[in-house]
């Protein structure tokens, strides 16, 4: 029998697991905050779309002028975040899941379909060599290691904006932007906060609560972004031994 998908709403929101911080009980504040946040965005078009089991097998993406996303472009969809794992692993589900993107893009018509990826595989990224096997395309560039990749449908192409492309920032401490739609995220500023106060490490956190702050942000920026002596350094995720590694450097 053929798996079958499903589509979060205002409706089912409640009860429906968002696959990524399924079983960590540590994460279950940001389970709820990241469910708030959704039900504001789903009115806008926002799709949560993901396996009907207990797995992490998901996809999520916005239309691009309400994405919390520094990149703009007349038309597009922007994908936040495709993700197959453990078991669920090498059985199409990556494919089911971008493929119903596009086709929905097309439904609208829409300009096309983009998403931040790296020159070489990074944690919480969407994978280039995925994506450029469904044909789509490098647009746009940060530096050497991110980019901006496209599906354009019309041959007009998205762009990360020109507030993204600093990279730098005034502040010389650890400086942590933020944003409230990944459920490991609060946790995570909680044991960083934890691990730098007891180690007298001075780190400023940016909240990321609005759109405008979202597109307006001085880096790449996909819910996360670390800087240290005012450089851009990380998308990752920090826990304690990053945190060493980063100051150590």
């Amino acid at each position: 029998m053929e798996e079958q998908f499903i589509n979060l709403t205002l409706e089912n929101i409640e009860k429906e697991h968002i696959c990524c911080a399924i079983s960590d009980k540590k994460h279950q504040a940001g389970v709820d905050i990241k469910k708030k946040w959704l039900q504001a965005r789903i009115k806008e078009g926002h799709i949560f779309r993901k396996l009907n089991q207990k797995g992490k097998v998901f996809i999520e993406y916005a239309p691009l002028e309400t994405a919390w996303v520094p990149v703009e472009g007349d038309n597009y969809i922007y994908i936040y975040c495709l993700w197959v794992s453990g078991s669920f692993k090498n059985k199409g589900y990556g494919k089911k899941l971008l493929q119903y993107c596009i086709d929905e893009a097309k439904d609208q018509k829409k300009s096309g379909i983009c998403v931040i990826s790296s020159n070489k595989k990074k944690p919480f990224l969407s994978d280039k060599k995925f994506m450029e096997k469904n044909d789509f395309k490098v647009v746009d560039k940060i530096g050497e290691e991110y980019e901006l990749l496209a599906l354009s449908f019309d041959g007009s192409n998205p762009r990360f904006k020109s507030n993204a492309k600093k990279q730098t920032i005034d502040m010389k401490e650890l400086v942590v932007y933020y944003g409230l739609q990944c459920p490991y995220i609060p946790n995570c500023v909680k044991e960083i906060k934890t691990y730098c106060d007891a180690n007298k490490v001075k780190i400023n956190f940016v909240k990321i609560d609005t759109l405008e702050k979202a597109k307006n942000v001085p880096c790449v920026f996909n819910n996360w972004a670390v800087f240290y002596n005012r450089e851009f350094k990380t998308l990752h995720l920090l826990n304690e031994g990053y945190i060493k590694k980063l100051l150590e450097k």
